[in-house]
């Protein structure tokens, strides 16, 4: 029987061709749809939420300007300049881009060129045995062929990276510009109340100068006298507090604006900066414009990349390489023609047996794409929860604030009217001193009331992502089509 010759060739083709019928197995996996779909509607705006593509990087505008405050204004671009918060995090976002970018090198054709001088003895020398010097001069070439994605799946992973450290910059913008507000509307709601408390100690003064008239005229007793006396030293001390929270306040400003706090300064004012209306019925896919949320998804598709690539690894690896240049034993021979040499080859590896490193590989890649996932959907349902919070927040402070607005005006009403009963010796001083008491706690509850709904405005802002003009995305999609990045 005549036995058939197999060729030198078809050997070593056979791995590459078996590798090649193996390479569908190391797609990237799909990610399974969340288990939880979100609830088709906010509680506090009606049937009107619907999951959207992520749009973080639509613009959302100076939000912050519907405050109608200059000062703000000026206070949010100064910390977007200076805030080291905002620049910690733009460095990340450099870093992650030059990740990318060195993880997309590793793509591409590698050229160098070297030069060297050795000394050597051996049958490659001219002299036979003896010693010699070996000069060389030349270029290499290398490439790897990426059949199965190993490569590419790296390169994605690190571009999603990327784009995911750019959302979180976006993110971090968003905060500090939130806290800036916040701190700032703190500020001024300080610099009223300390205007509301430096006006009853100057009322309390006019009653104890009062008092003390009618002490020494023996009209009342020095009980009297006494009681007008703590009252308003109450109020002084109450004064100095509001001082000290405003010191802090003016702190942190300086902080966020990125001066030092000994150097910076923000003269007491009127409070008049406007409390925008955030519309009903705003599009709920202006949910899919914050930053975090994007985020998280960028986070679930970079561990997709990147269990492909753990997948990969169990599949050969091909190397092409080539060489070219001069070498010769003397100097001034190098550069001749003669002298020239070059090399070209091919590599195939696979490793066989590797103690489970692979294996272990893939399974901590499935593990890190799972943990996305599972962290995706946590972000989601905190952003549901941030914005119904902040919503019924604003709906029942509305209420609150109409309520202790005619709390307030009663209570004015009645201290005017113990005043006059008071001087004409109809109701004594216990009497009158209550109904101050009242009244200044009636305004004060008022205006933390004032200062919570612009807090809460600025939290439902930064909930929905940023502003609320022009932010509706084209596309609309379900969940499990989010977490695939379709």
């Amino acid at each position: 029987m005549k036995r058939s010759a197999v060729s030198p060739r078809h050997v070593l083709l056979a791995p590459v061709l078996a590798a090649l019928v193996l390479a569908g197995c190391a797609t990237v996996p799909d990610v399974p749809a969340l288990t939880a779909p979100p609830p088709a509607q906010f509680k506090e705006e009606g049937p009107r939420w619907t999951v959207a593509a992520p749009a973080e990087a639509q613009d959302r505008g100076a939000w912050w300007k519907a405050f109608a405050d200059p000062v703000l204004d000026g206070l949010v671009e100064r910390a977007a300049a200076n805030n080291t918060t905002i620049q910690e995090a733009a460095a990340r976002l450099a870093q992650a881009r030059a990740f990318a970018r060195s993880t997309d090198a590793d793509r591409m054709p590698q050229l160098g060129v070297g030069a060297g001088a050795g000394r050597q003895a051996g049958a490659n020398t001219a002299n036979g045995m003896t010693p010699a010097t070996i000069t060389t001069a030349g270029a290499t070439l290398s490439y790897e062929v990426d059949l199965f994605g190993r490569l590419a799946h790296a390169s994605d992973a690190a571009a999603l990276d990327a784009q995911a450290r750019e959302a979180l910059l976006r993110s971090t913008q968003l905060l500090v510009q939130a806290e800036v507000a916040q701190t700032y509307l703190s500020l001024r709601a300080t610099d009223t109340e300390r205007a509301l408390v430096d006006e009853t100690v100057e009322a309390y003064r006019r009653t104890l100068n009062l008092t003390q008239r009618r002490y020494q005229a023996g009209d009342i007793a020095e009980l009297d006298v006494a009681r007008v006396q703590t009252e308003l030293a109450s109020n002084e001390a109450e004064a100095l507090a509001l001082d000290r929270r405003r010191a802090g306040l003016e702190h942190a400003l300086a902080v966020l604006v990125g001066d030092p706090a000994s150097a910076f300064a923000l003269p007491a004012a009127e409070w008049k900066t406007a409390l925008p209306q955030i519309p009903a019925g705003i599009p709920a896919t202006v949910l899919a414009r914050r930053p975090d949320v994007s985020a998280a998804q960028r986070t679930i598709l970079a561990a997709q990349a990147r269990v492909g690539s753990a997948r990969a690894a169990w599949f050969p690896d091909l190397s092409l390489t080539a060489a070219g240049g001069y070498a010769s034993p003397e100097l001034g021979d190098l550069f001749k023609w003669s002298a020239r040499a070059w090399s070209i080859g091919a590599l195939l590896s696979m490793p066989i047996f590797d103690g489970g490193r692979r294996e272990a590989g893939v399974q901590g890649a499935q593990a890190q794409l799972d943990g996305a996932v599972a962290s995706y959907r946590g972000q989601v349902l905190v952003a549901f929860k941030e914005v119904e919070d902040q919503l019924s927040a604003l709906r029942l402070l509305q209420g609150q604030a109409e309520a202790q607005a005619r709390a307030v005006g009663s209570a004015a009403r009645a201290t005017a009217l113990s005043e006059s009963r008071y001087r004409n010796g109809m109701d004594s001083q216990l009497e009158l001193l209550d109904a101050r008491r009242s009244e200044l706690r009636n305004r004060r509850e008022a205006l933390q009331v004032r200062a919570t709904q612009y807090q809460a405005t600025v939290a439902l802002i930064r909930a929905l992502g940023g502003g609320w003009d022009a932010a509706a995305p084209q596309k609309v999609v379900g969940e499990s089509q989010v977490a695939r990045g379709s």
